[in-house]
């Protein structure tokens, strides 16, 4: 937002160095994002936030200068003559709408001569970016632009019956808005009408047909105060924003209206020639009381960690406008003015509570800290951490898997991600899930179609940031979430949990791309395939002491031959992982495991070790030419089995402490349907040394055993 310094220092007394006032000014919470010199004149670009439409011009920006710079503050100055004829006689008002409009003044001017503005008064608005129209139309955006008030000037010839009705819009009504488009209008919207029809959007545009032209002689000054919801649904419904809902839908003074209008009154009557009339109709509903609260130095001192003088804080809260009234030692009583109303948060009053002392509503204290604070100078609070009484709460069990999991999935390489909650419903059904079958549960108010249903798996949302990746260049992509996915729930859930989805949490992991080893000064790098993704949710499981078997499996979304569910030991399926199907590059590979499947720390898993045999152990491998369709896990289950139940010798079963798959062969040499699957096996005896001979001779047997269950048969 454009501010000028000269036009600020008719208000305050400026220092001269431009920069010096941009970095006063952001440390005290408006950050100055350029200065830029303009003939003799300098423009801050300031940074005003949402909740400070009160500094969205320049006597509001002027009150904070005044305060941080410790100088006066010069209000501008208003000389109106007003005539005989009284306002009240040539024009009425009619509020039937005191929601969406608790205040609308209006002031009627006589004999107007529309025409172009002096050379100041464009200069003012040409500084700011802003085009000058005419006398009339110029003098309100100028008093929007240095009070803050927005305003409209309408031609009171032009309304039926010299009546201004302040409703909700009817069914089939329109309005050609200033910008010449038709606006068809619905009852929700809040309007400004005549005795028979709309002329403005209250808040947002006048309308085409009361607008001031050259031949407007009499004109009626619209100051009000417009809800922001009311202005905000209209202005969206109808895709217009401009300077007055800017302001409107963050929260006008309400007690600005009758000075702005003033204001604008006389700058009209001394430019455009005019007779003001007396007075003005000002209609509003109940008046609400300004909020007050409590500020106490030793309370605002310890939270902000350093020592305030008094004599400061009671200067600055003036200064802002809160009318401190000292009423203890280092104690003060302070009233929130109107132009804060909408930023400095109080809780509500409720009669018949503890504090229902009065109709007042109560400021939070931490608002006020926040005002003594930004003015200090957040630069001069030391970078302290707060005491915090009594001890830390026992570590949930949850928390701790979590955290775990995340810290072994890191130390294999892969970076966290976090993806929205809701997908797209095609991408939902695209891959699978946990529980086949579920529906997705869609959202009452989705953002668009890519984003209206709720996740049933984290897969879809980390495929779509490795593929943002990789048409970005990135060699590899390795990143994992765990996060919440949603399903129906199963029967009636009890009390607040009744209208819940379930909610179970998921580790997901995508990997694909060409990586570094540990030889890569030579030039050597590796591609991730399955097996790495597969190695990752072992390590992952090790961690927690959890074996998980893979199980071939047909998965939607994955490639065909490529794809398996994962098995735990009771037999139920917690998770899966393949190669997903659809390539944009390099192949990925994505796998799900449900959290729950990870027992945590203190589950009473038996984690004791056994300590290595003191003699070497020996290596034997093994290659077995097997059906494709027969899965490792089928192999390994059959050894394991081979060595429980007797069928090795029971020195060989003894000896042999370790097994695995070493590597998959598919290609020349290979019969077409089969695979070659190399093993390693580990034999280490705890008496003694043995010898290749006797490991060859242990290991027949077993050879045999294996050849004859799984061997490759024509």
């Amino acid at each position: 937002m454009l501010f000028s310094r000269r036009w600020l220092a008719e208000y305050v007394e400026l220092p001269a160095d431009a920069d010096e006032l941009a970095r006063r000014l952001t440390f005290a919470g408006f950050a100055v994002e350029q200065v830029k010199a303009v003939d003799d004149d300098f423009l801050l670009d300031v940074d005003v936030t949402t909740n400070r439409p009160d500094c969205m011009n320049h006597f509001g920006l002027a009150r904070e200068l005044a305060v941080l710079l410790d100088r006066p503050l010069k209000p501008p100055a208003v000389a109106l003559r007003e005539a005989a004829e009284r306002t009240a006689d040539a024009a009425k008002v009619v509020l039937q709408d005191f929601a969406g409009c608790p205040r609308y003044l209006a002031r009627v001017i006589r004999g107007v001569r529309v025409g172009e503005s002096p050379a100041w008064l464009q200069a003012r608005l040409e500084s700011i970016g802003q085009r000058a129209i005419n006398n009339v139309v110029d003098v309100a955006n100028f008093c929007l632009w240095e009070l803050g008030q927005p305003m409209h000037a309408f031609d009171l010839a032009k309304l039926a019956g010299a009546t201004v009705v302040v409703r909700r819009a009817r069914v089939g009504e329109s309005l050609v808005t200033l910008d010449g488009q038709a606006r068809e209008l619905s009852p929700e919207m809040l309007v400004i009408a005549d005795a028979e029809r709309p002329v403005a959007l209250a808040g947002v545009l006048g309308g085409l047909d009361s607008e001031v032209t050259e031949s407007t002689t009499d004109i009626l000054l619209e100051s009000a105060h417009f809800d922001r919801q009311a202005v905000r649904l209209t202005a969206r419904r109808l895709g217009i924003h401009t300077d007055a809902s800017h302001r409107f839908e963050r929260g006008a003074d309400i007690e600005a209206c009758a000075f702005a209008a003033e204001r604008a009154a006389a700058l009209i009557a001394e430019l455009a020639g005019g007779t003001v009339l007396a007075g003005a109709v000002d209609e509003r509903g109940a008046v609400r009381p300004p909020a007050r609260g409590r500020l106490e130095l030793a309370r605002l001192e310890a939270f902000a960690g350093a020592a305030i003088p008094p004599v400061d804080v009671e200067r600055w809260l003036a200064g802002l406008g809160f009318a401190p009234r000292l009423t203890g030692v280092g104690e003060w009583e302070v009233t929130v003015p109107s132009w804060r109303a909408y930023d400095i948060e109080a809780r509500p009053w409720i009669p018949g509570s503890a504090r229902a002392t009065s109709h007042v509503a109560e400021v939070y204290p931490q608002d006020l800290y926040e005002e003594v604070m930004r003015l200090f100078g957040f630069d001069r609070i030391p970078a302290a951490l707060p005491a915090l009484a009594g001890s830390d709460g026992h570590p949930n069990a949850a928390a701790t898997a979590r955290e775990k999991a995340r810290q072994r999935l890191a130390a294999c390489g892969y970076a966290e991600a976090i993806n929205f909650a809701f997908i797209d419903p095609q991408d939902d059904a695209a891959y699978p899930s946990l529980r086949p079958g579920s529906r997705p549960l869609a959202l009452e108010n989705p953002l668009s179609e890519r984003y209206s249903v709720l996740r049933r798996s984290l897969v879809p949302g980390l495929i779509d940031s490795a593929r943002f990746n990789q048409r970005r260049g990135a060699a590899a992509v390795r990143l994992f979430e765990v996060g919440s996915v949603f399903f129906e729930r199963a029967g009636r859930g009890e009390g607040e949990l009744a209208d819940l989805p379930e909610q179970p949490e998921t580790i997901a992991l995508v990997a694909g791309g060409t990586v570094g080893t540990p030889w890569e000064r030579r030039g050597e790098r590796a591609e991730l395939d399955l097996f790495d993704l597969k190695g990752t949710l072992e390590s992952l499981g090790e961690a927690f002491g959890v074996r998980l078997e893979a199980r071939p499996a047909a998965l939607d979304g994955f490639l065909d031959g490529s794809a398996a569910e994962l098995v735990a030991a009771d037999g139920q399926v917690v998770g899966f992982f393949g190669q997903v199907e659809a390539e944009e590059g390099y192949p990925l590979f994505s796998a799900e495991l449900a959290a729950a499947a990870l027992a945590p720390p203190d589950c009473g898993v038996d984690l004791r070790v056994q300590l290595p045999s003191r003699f070497p152990g020996i290596g034997v491998d093994l290659t077995l030419t097997h059906a494709l369709s027969v899965p490792w896990a089928d192999i390994r289950a059959a050894i394991v089995a081979l060595a429980a139940t007797g069928a090795m010798e029971d020195e060989a079963a003894r000896d042999l402490v370790d097994f695995g798959l070493k590597d998959r062969y598919r290609g020349p040499g290979v019969p077409a349907g089969a695979v070659n699957t190399t093993l390693y096996f580990l034999y280490n005896s705890r008496q003694r040394s043995l010898t290749q001979e006797e490991v060859n001779g242990r290991h027949l047997a077993l050879a045999a055993e294996l050849q004859r269950r799984f061997g490759w048969k024509e």
